[in-house]
C-alpha cells in the first residue's frame, strides 16, 4: 500500500466518492422522506356545519365520526376559532379585515376537520363521511387529493431509483480500482511472491496483506467521509432551518447522523470493506496463481 503511493491514493479517492454519494443520497432521501411525511399528515378533510348548529349536537357528531376504522384524529373548529385563524391569515391584509369589521358579524361556519389513520386509504374515509348524514352538516370539502399523493410518491420513488443506480455505478468504480490495484501490487511484487512460494509461505500469508489493505482503505474511506462530511451538514442545516421555516416539521440532517452514527458509518465500513476484500481476494488469486 505503502510502496504504490499513487495508486493507494487513487484508490481512496474513488472510496471516498463512493461514499460521499452514498451519503449525499441518503441526506436526499431523508429531506425527501420528511417533507412528504409532512404533506401526507396535513392532508385532511373537512365538514362544514350549519351557523346556527348546537354545541351538543357538534360534539355528539365529532365522536361519531371518530369511531370511523379510517379516521386517525377529528378536530372541532368553532365559529370563533375560525375568524380568529382568519384574521391570523390574513393580518397583512387590512382591506379584508376591514370587509369583516363591515360585515358587523362572524359569517365563517364551524367545521370538523378529519384527519386520516392512514392517507393510501383515502377513499374508504371518503366513503365512510359519505354514508353519515346529518342535518347540521352544510357542506363537505372533500378535495381530491389523491393527485397530490401520487406525485408526493412518484418523486420518492424516482429518487430512490436514481439514488440506486448512482450507488451501484460508484460501486462498480470502486471494485474496479481496487481490482487493479490489487493486481497491479501483485504483478509489481511478483518476484517477492514467487521466493514466499519457494520457501513454503502459505497462501493466506501472501493474500493477508492485500486483503488488510481493503480494510485500511475502507477504514480511511469512512473515516476521511466523517471528516468531510460532518462540516458539510453544519453549513446545510440552517439553509434547511431557514427553508423550512413557519412549517409544521422540522428537518435536522445532523440531528439525523448523529442518532444513527454507528449505524450509517457502520455498515458504511462493512460494505467497502467487502467490496474491496472480495476485489483483493480476486485479484490476489487470480494474479498470484496461489
Amino acid at each position: 500500500m505503502v510502496r504504490n503511493i499513487w495508486l493507494s491514493l487513487v484508490t481512496l479517492m474513488i472510496l471516498v466518492l463512493a461514499l460521499f454519494s452514498v451519503n449525499l443520497l441518503l441526506a436526499v432521501k431523508v429531506l425527501s422522506s420528511s417533507t412528504i411525511s409532512a404533506v401526507k399528515n396535513k392532508i385532511d378533510v373537512s365538514l362544514y356545519l350549519k351557523t346556527d348548529a348546537a354545541e351538543d349536537r357538534i360534539l355528539a357528531l365529532k365522536a361519531k365520526v371518530s369511531q370511523l376504522e379510517a379516521v386517525r384524529q377529528v378536530d372541532y373548529i368553532s365559529k370563533q376559532a375560525a375568524v380568529e385563524a382568519f384574521r391570523e391569515k390574513n393580518k397583512n391584509r387590512p382591506e379584508i379585515l376591514q370587509t369583516l369589521i363591515e360585515l358587523g358579524k362572524n359569517p365563517l361556519s364551524p367545521s370538523l376537520v378529519i384527519k386520516p389513520k392512514d392517507v393510501n386509504n383515502y377513499d374508504e374515509l371518503i366513503a365512510s363521511l359519505n354514508k353519515i348524514t346529518d342535518d347540521i352538516i352544510e357542506s363537505r370539502d372533500f378535495e381530491d387529493y389523491q393527485t397530490v399523493l401520487a406525485k408526493a410518491n412518484n418523486i420518492t420513488q424516482k429518487a430512490s431509483q436514481v439514488g440506486l443506480t448512482i450507488s451501484l455505478l460508484f460501486v462498480l468504480i470502486t471494485t474496479l480500482v481496487v481490482y487493479n490495484t490489487a493486481r497491479v501490487a501483485i504483478y509489481t511484487h511478483r518476484r517477492e511472491i514467487g521466493i514466499m512460494k519457494l520457501v513454503g509461505a502459505s497462501t493466506w500469508f501472501i493474500r493477508a496483506p492485500h486483503l488488510i489493505s481493503g480494510i485500511i482503505y475502507a477504514f480511511l474511506g469512512v473515516a476521511i467521509i466523517i471528516i468531510i462530511l460532518y462540516p458539510l451538514l453544519g453549513l446545510i442545516q440552517p439553509y434547511l432551518a431557514s427553508f423550512f421555516y413557519g412549517l409544521d416539521f422540522e428537518v435536522n440532517i445532523l440531528s439525523y447522523y448523529n442518532s444513527n452514527f454507528f449505524t450509517i458509518f457502520g455498515l458504511e465500513f462493512l460494505a467497502a470493506a467487502l467490496v474491496n476484500l472480495l476485489a483483493s481476494l480476486v485479484a490476489v488469486g487470480k494474479y498470484s496463481k496461489v
